[in-house]
Parts: structure tokens; C-alpha cells; sequence
């Protein structure tokens, strides 16, 4: 498997895969990269559709050209629990923060996110993620007021009165019945609009239909985060050690 940076062949091949809506896996099997390459790559570069060989390889040139030759040690610098390896955690948590932002969240929720999961304590002061990301304490503070917003990280005091940020496996529920409420708020809204624009027109019934797809959607889902709501408590059942022989 080859390594190192992409090549402008590479890009514009990717840009042809875009082109021609192929997955990610897809056009990373055709160059014989891993698929967390072509996704930074293309997330880094305006995101799959307005994706452009030539400027992103220019960019990427740009960045090159700009980052100093003795970085100050980061956050992947740090010696790293449990025998990590703190190459391959970085290159993870780029991964991570680069499909959560395919998601739609912004690049600093992002980072704030993957640190917070990426971290065993599960929970980290608005001073040590500034610190971690290297990055201001007003910058933190707006991403986890986004990300409480859509309860995706809850606050809590710690026995110094500090506040710290958490991630939880009850969050995921949490975060998926809200989504859920917001759809309901949808269905509400669109049958409103059936009333007004009268029952036996095409845009009411245009309004009843997203009203129903949606009404279906909020209830599969909430059903599903219930059902499944105990696997978050479950602890991972552990595969056996490899036969040494």
C-alpha cells in the first residue's frame, strides 16, 4: 500500500470518483489508500461536492509550505496511555473529527467532540480541551454551548467548582430522542400548513405527506433508541487472546 502524501494523479482520480458519486471505500480501493485518507482529503478540500483536484493540491502544497519545521509539541506528542501509539492515535482522532463533520457539525464541535471520546475519563475542563486542541478558551466555549445544545455533551461541577464537559454512553439516547422531538416539531408545523393551504390542494397534500414520512421516521427511531438503550450499559464482550501456537 503506498504511502505518503496524495499526488495530484491521485486527486484528480478522486475527483473523478466524486464525479461519478462513487463511495469513498470505492475510489480509496482504486488507489489503494485507506478510506480515512480520501475522507480527510475531500473533507479537508470543500467536502464531496465542491471537491477540486488542482486547488485542493495547491492547498495542501500551501500547508506544507507554511507549517514550521520544529512544531511545539501537541496534544499527539504527549505520551500516550496503555502503550498507544501516539501517531496512530492522532491520525484516529483526524479520522474521527473529519466524519463527524460530514455529519454536519462544525470543525471546532468536531475536534471538541473526538478529544472528549478519545479520552478515557470521558470528561475534560474547558482549560485542558483549550490546551489539547491548542486552541482559545472562547473557541471551546462556543462549540460546547453548541454541543449541549443538541445534547451531545453535558456539564457537570467537579469537587474543585470547576466545570467539566462529559461524554457518556446515556448522551447517545439522549441525543437520539432529541432528534426524534425535533422531527415531531416538524410533523406538527407541516400539518399546520395542510390547514391553511386547504386539505384537497397538491401543497397540502405535498405537507401531509413529508408530515407522515416523518410521524413514521420519529416513531422507528424512537422505538429502535429504546430497544437498543441497554447496549449502551452492556460491557463489549471480550474476543479470547490468540492461540499462541
Amino acid at each position: 500500500m503506498p504511502g505518503g502524501r496524495l499526488t495530484q494523479a491521485e486527486r484528480r482520480q478522486i475527483a473523478l470518483g466524486l464525479a461519478d458519486s462513487l463511495p469513498y471505500a470505492e475510489i480509496a480501493r482504486r488507489l489503494d489508500r485507506p478510506t480515512s485518507t480520501v475522507t480527510r482529503e475531500v473533507m479537508r478540500n470543500g467536502g464531496p461536492t465542491a471537491y477540486r483536484a488542482d486547488l485542493a493540491h495547491r492547498a495542501t502544497e500551501r500547508r506544507a509550505h507554511q507549517r514550521r519545521p520544529a512544531a511545539a509539541p501537541g496534544p499527539e506528542s504527549a505520551p500516550q496511555p496503555h502503550g498507544r501509539d501516539a501517531g496512530a492515535v492522532a491520525e484516529y482522532e483526524e479520522t474521527f473529527t473529519t466524519v463527524l463533520m460530514g455529519s454536519g457539525l462544525t470543525k471546532m464541535a468536531s475536534r471538541v467532540l473526538t478529544c472528549l471520546f478519545t479520552t478515557d475519563a470521558g470528561s475534560l475542563t474547558a482549560s485542558q480541551l483549550a490546551q489539547r486542541l491548542q486552541v482559545s478558551p472562547a473557541s471551546v466555549s462556543k462549540a460546547i454551548a453548541f454541543l449541549e445544545s443538541q445534547s451531545l455533551v453535558r456539564r457537570e461541577r467537579d469537587e474543585h467548582r470547576r466545570d467539566r464537559y462529559v461524554v457518556d454512553d446515556e448522551l447517545f439516547y439522549q441525543a437520539t430522542i432529541a432528534s426524534a422531538r425535533a422531527n415531531d416539531q416538524l410533523v406538527e408545523t407541516a400539518r399546520q400548513g395542510v390547514a391553511v393551504l386547504g386539505p384537497h390542494t397538491p401543497a397540502a397534500a405535498r405537507l401531509e405527506n413529508i408530515a407522515r414520512f416523518l410521524d413514521f421516521i420519529s416513531e422507528s427511531i424512537t422505538r429502535a433508541a429504546e430497544q437498543a438503550r441497554e447496549v449502551l450499559h452492556t460491557s463489549p464482550r471480550q474476543e479470547p487472546p490468540p492461540d499462541p501456537k
